[in-house]
């Protein structure tokens, strides 16, 4: 197992940090709605991708992609879902106008969205196939993933939403808000065209 926890972790920084869809809402998050209200989702990212991967580690995930029709409609609900996001991103009112109109993702949704989230699929089947931590059974080598994942990725996801607040201040002019929040949602679109291209060639 030791051999394993360092290129593990490795793995979980890198996925969990690098840019997607979870990391564009949370940067625009905590530009709109600040840390405070942004915390929420934050939590739901992080134990919400904590529980998913740990299901897909127990084994679920295997069974469940053994079926085309379930892995086509993941890749369909997480295309329709974050259209929805990118379009809420968009069109959002932020946390200076007189009248909030807007709100930010809730605990609840933000970790539901894993299970239909593109990158957290790619993510957790990679991390269970490629690095086996020797534990004695399925449901241990699960646990001690989720936790790795967990305890690695929530400063890198943290940071991408204290990058938001910071950014904030220079976000002083409804002009500038609304740019941010299109280019925002231009980044979300952009995530899923490797979805879209898989799905069209599979078809």
């Amino acid at each position: 197992m030791p051999e394993q926890l360092l290129p593990l972790t490795l793995f979980a920084i890198v996925a969990v940090g690098t840019p997607g869809p979870n990391n564009a809402m949370l940067l625009a998050s905590g530009a709109n709605f600040g840390i405070r209200r942004s915390l929420p989702h934050l939590a739901g990212v992080n134990l919400g991708f904590a529980l998913m991967i740990f299901t897909v580690a127990a084994g679920l995930g295997a069974t469940l992609l053994q079926f085309p029709i379930f892995e086509i409609a993941l890749r369909i609900g997480g295309i329709v879902y974050l259209l929805y996001l990118a379009f809420r991103i968009a069109t959002a009112e932020t946390a200076k106008d007189t009248a909030i109109k807007g709100r930010p993702i809730t605990f609840i949704e933000a970790a539901l969205f894993q299970w239909i989230n593109p990158k957290a699929w790619i993510m957790a089947t990679g991390a269970t196939v490629t690095y086996g931590l020797g534990a004695p059974d399925p449901v241990t080598e699960a646990f001690l993933i989720a936790a790795i994942f967990l305890i690695a990725g929530t400063p890198f996801s943290s940071a991408w939403m204290l990058g938001g607040a910071w950014l904030k201040r220079f976000l002083s002019s409804t002009k500038r808000r609304r740019a941010f929040n299109w280019a925002m949602a231009a980044l979300l679109v952009v995530s899923l065209l490797p979805v879209i291209s898989d799905l069209v060639a599979s078809a």
